[in-house]
């Protein structure tokens, strides 16, 4: 029988074929074996999603199980907008249609709003206006290609003032949770949650979570409750001290700041992320390592 199992009993068909055979048991669970129902997430957004300097490493690594699979096309310094106008998005949009008979279904979480906002040329995005209409775009265009959109709230920055975590990316996370719930779509209140993390931790704790470790005097001024920014020289430096500071030429930026993170923090913000997706998204919930 072509391309069945090899049933064989005695020895005399043993030594003929060469073969070790089946037994009844076996044979019956070779011919019981059934489909696997896989699911795949598809990861858009900004840095602070991307493969450096995001959550989405510590995602896709260690919060799916094997039957998921995690694509992500977070790229660092995209916004609402230049994340379509450069063509990211329609390779998120060939992504969702691949794969189709292969998948059960196809999530995509997207995540803007840093890059949105004011003082970013060609990346900002009015939030009245654009910001919701470009998020409201992305989710039509998900479902257009037969994925099911999830929106994210942007992940918190951790720079603190008196002791109080400054919570600039509130607008923009108040206007994804309304498109949320306009276009009944699962949201993950990652700002939300995020905020409320890193403001228990306080400033200096919560200076672990970034790429790399702050200097000594950025530390120092954070036990104060206030952070100062990231670049500020350290007092007394030589110009010598000064050139070795910088980072060499050509080598990916991953020293200190209070926007992007390292993989403790990857970790820590991914698995946030899987607890309210599974909340979200129940029929993810087996899919997701909690």
């Amino acid at each position: 029988m072509a391309g069945g199992p090899f049933i064989a009993f005695g020895a005399d068909s043993v030594a003929a074929s060469g073969a070790v055979p089946l037994s009844v048991t076996d044979a019956a669970a070779r011919a019981d074996v059934r489909k696997i129902s896989a699911a795949k997430i598809i990861l858009v957004g900004d840095s602070t999603t991307a493969v450096l300097g995001g959550w989405g490493p510590g995602f896709c690594a260690h919060r799916v199980t094997s039957f998921v699979s995690c694509v992500n096309l977070g790229r660092g310094g995209r916004s609402s907008l230049n994340y379509r106008s450069e063509g990211s998005w329609d390779i998120a949009l060939s992504e969702m249609r691949s794969g189709k008979e292969a998948y059960n279904s196809t999530y995509v979480l997207i995540q803007f709003g840093h890059n949105d906002q004011p003082g970013k040329p060609g990346r900002s995005t009015d939030l009245d206006t654009e910001f919701p209409q470009n998020l409201r775009r992305y989710v039509e265009e998900t479902r257009a290609a037969g994925g099911i959109p999830v929106l994210v709230t942007p992940l918190t920055r951790r720079m603190f003032k008196d002791g109080k975590l400054e919570n600039d990316l509130e607008p923009w996370a108040e206007a994804t949770r309304k498109v949320a719930k306009e276009m009944n779509v699962p949201l993950v209140d990652l700002h939300a949650r995020s905020r409320a993390a890193v403001e228990s931790m306080g400033a200096v704790e919560a200076m672990k979570f970034a790429q790399g470790e702050p200097p000594a005097h950025v530390r120092d001024a954070a036990k104060s409750g206030t952070t100062i920014p990231a670049s500020t020289p350290a007092p007394n430096l030589t110009d010598e001290q000064r050139r070795n500071l910088a980072e060499p030429m050509g080598q990916v930026k991953s020293g200190f700041d209070y926007t992007h993170i390292g993989p403790v923090g990857a970790d820590f913000f991914a698995k946030i992320v899987a607890e309210e997706l599974a909340n979200a998204v129940p029929a993810l919930r087996k899919g997701l390592v909690l």
